[in-house]
């Protein structure tokens, strides 16, 4: 008597599932959505979408580096200015001779505060915001004037 299953493959190669013979597995969304995102190059857009909002007003910011991290650095120590009590949410770096100024926001704790992405989009802007201010030796108000209104877009 003959078994209706077919043997399993012995070629070289991974093996993969094909349930009730409907074919390989594709992708969950087409590359275009936004669930194809990654919450790192999502996050990444917010942070691009700030400083643009920024650099209209302050042309000199398009000398200054913005980057993401997903975490700050682990220090043991309290020479940062940062203490053991906080997890900062970004940096500032001052210009040395080798390297423009920088400004570093970090992911992961700015995530973990935020709920939805307009209230991340809005957080986001906000330290953006702080981080320029302390850069330029400005308060965040004469930075932008709409600073803790709660607009994320503009």
């Amino acid at each position: 008597m003959d078994s209706p299953v077919p043997p399993l493959p012995t070629g070289p190669g991974p093996r993969r599932r094909d349930r009730h013979g409907r074919g390989m597995r594709g992708p969950v969304a087409p590359p275009q959505v936004p669930l194809s995102t990654s919450r790192a190059a999502a996050f990444g857009d917010l942070v691009q979408n700030s400083v643009e909002r920024l650099e209209r007003r302050w042309p000199q910011l398009a000398e200054v580096d913005f980057l993401v991290l997903d975490v700050p650095p682990a220090g043991g120590d309290d020479s940062d200015g940062w203490g053991s009590e906080s997890v900062p949410l970004g940096g500032m770096i001052a210009a040395t001779s080798a390297h423009p100024a920088r400004i570093v926001i970090y992911r992961r704790p700015v995530e973990i505060r935020t709920k939805s992405r307009d209230e991340r989009a809005m957080f986001v802007h906000e330290i953006v915001v702080e981080q320029v201010a302390e850069l330029l030796g400005l308060s965040p108000e004469s930075v932008d004037p709409r600073y803790g209104d709660g607009e994320a877009d503009g």
